[in-house]
């Protein structure tokens, strides 16, 4: 309940690719993935995952792309046309 009560104060499913170097071969590029209920536009969670990185992974970080979705929304209704009769 905790959550939904997250997403009805704005909270939105965030994707991050984060690009980092791999430790070991600097001049190779690692794809890391993060997802988390986080809150747009100052994704205060993605910002403390991205500093607790800094600090402690060895990887320095190349890019981040972030999307997010709300996952409550209003109901969306779209007209498919007809769709044909039987009797």
């Amino acid at each position: 309940m905790a959550e939904l009560g997250e997403q009805l104060k704005g909270a939105r499913l965030t994707t991050a690719e984060i690009l980092y170097h791999m430790p070991d071969h600097p001049h190779l590029l690692q794809s890391f993935i993060w997802q988390f209920m986080d809150r747009a536009p100052r994704y205060p969670k993605l910002t403390e995952f991205l500093i607790f990185w800094q600090y402690n992974i060895d990887g320095p970080i190349h890019s981040v792309k972030v999307a997010g979705n709300r996952i409550i929304k209003p109901a969306e209704l779209l007209h498919v046309g007809d769709a044909g009769y039987l009797h």
